[in-house]
C-alpha cells in the first residue's frame, strides 16, 4: 500500500483561550492558518509508512495506538519524505532513539511537511468556532466509555464538527507538539481529546493531559498537521 494520508482540512486563522483547570490559569494564543487531517492516523497508514505497527486485534481503519510522542514525530518525518515534502523536525545533539526525553527535537517553522499540531491549534480546530464543552452531543460525536464497548473504533464513524474533523472528541487521545509545564513536569508533552475508555468529563474540548514523550498506552495516538 502506498502511504497516502487523507485529504487535509483547511483551518482558518484565529485565536483561542486555553485553560488549565489544575492551576486555574488561562492564556490566549494566536493561531495561523494551517491544515489538519480529518481523522487520527490509522493503523493502515502507519503500517504503510513504517512497514510495521504496534500489535493489536483492532482493524486497519482504527486509530493507531501504543504510540509515543517520539514515535509520532518520527512518523511525521517519514511521511513527509514519502510525500516529497521537507521534514519538519530536526535533531540537536542526538536523535530520538537515544533521547528518551525528546529534548533534542526541534521544529523547522519553514518546512512544508507533516507535523504534530500545537495544543492551541488542536483546541481551536476541535472547537471549530463553538464555545461549549464540546462541539456536539457526546454520543453523536464521540466513542467514550458509555457507548464504545471498551474498544477503539474505526475513524470517522461518529459525526464530525462543522469543519469536517472527526474524532476530535473521544475514540483516542492525541499527542500535541507542546511541552505541558517544563518547570513542574520537565519534558512531559500534552495530549488532548479523550478516549474510548473515558467518562464524559475526559471528553471535552478543553481537557488537558500529559505524559513523558516515551509513554505508550492503548488509547493514545495522534493526527497530523501541515503549515500552509
Amino acid at each position: 500500500m502506498k502511504a497516502v494520508p487523507e485529504r487535509m482540512i483547511e483551518i482558518p486563522a484565529g485565536d483561542i483561550v486555553l485553560r488549565d483547570e489544575g492551576t486555574r490559569t488561562q492564556w490566549r494564543a494566536e493561531v495561523g492558518a494551517f491544515r489538519l487531517a480529518p481523522s487520527p492516523v490509522t493503523r493502515e497508514l502507519y503500517h504503510a509508512v513504517l512497514g510495521e505497527a504496534p500489535g493489536s486485534p483492532a482493524g486497519p481503519r482504527t486509530p493507531v495506538t501504543e504510540i509515543s510522542w517520539l514515535d509520532a514525530v518520527r512518523f511525521c518525518d517519514l511521511l513527509s519524505e514519502a510525500s516529497g515534502l521537507t521534514p519538519c523536525y530536526a535533531y540537536t545533539g542526538i536523535r530520538t532513539e537515544g533521547d528518551a526525553d525528546g529534548r533534542g527535537v526541534v521544529r523547522d517553522p519553514d518546512a512544508d511537511g507533516y507535523r504534530l499540531p500545537t495544543e492551541a491549534e488542536w483546541e481551536y480546530a476541535c472547537r471549530a468556532g463553538s464555545s461549549g464543552v464540546r462541539y456536539g452531543e457526546l454520543d453523536e460525536i464521540a466513542w467514550h466509555r458509555g457507548n464504545s464497548g471498551d474498544r477503539v473504533h474505526d475513524v470517522a464513524t461518529r459525526a464530525p464538527n462543522v469543519w469536517g474533523l472527526h474524532d476530535m472528541i473521544g475514540n483516542i487521545w492525541e499527542w500535541c507538539w507542546d511541552v505541558y509545564d517544563p518547570e513542574v513536569y520537565g519534558p512531559y508533552r500534552v495530549f488532548r481529546g479523550g478516549g474510548a475508555y473515558d467518562l464524559p468529563r475526559g471528553c471535552r474540548a478543553s481537557c488537558r493531559r500529559r505524559s513523558h514523550p516515551a509513554f505508550r498506552v492503548d488509547d493514545l495516538g495522534f493526527r497530523v498537521a501541515r503549515s500552509r
